[in-house]
């Protein structure tokens, strides 16, 4: 025997429903705070390095393929 349930609901009525804390304050103040340090010039390459570190799968070889993808974005056109 095979029961299939469809239930329709937003992604909030379901977050209430099995009981998890409502962290829409919480990312709102994120971005709000990522924002003001875009806008301010706050952001350093070593923090973008850091940052980029933590994300890279397989250390330093994963740190090197960021670093070629970002500087073959931003390399200039031979022309």
């Amino acid at each position: 025997m095979k029961v299939t349930v469809d239930i329709e609901c937003t992604p909030e009525e379901a977050r209430r429903a099995v009981g998890l804390p409502d962290l829409s304050p919480l990312h709102e103040r994120y971005v709000q705070m990522l924002m003001e340090s875009m806008s301010g010039g706050g952001v350093k390459p070593e923090m973008l390095e850091g940052m980029v570190r933590s994300w890279a799968p397989m250390g330093e070889a994963g740190l090197a393929m960021w670093r070629r993808l970002v500087e073959s974005g931003t390399a200039k056109p031979d022309r």
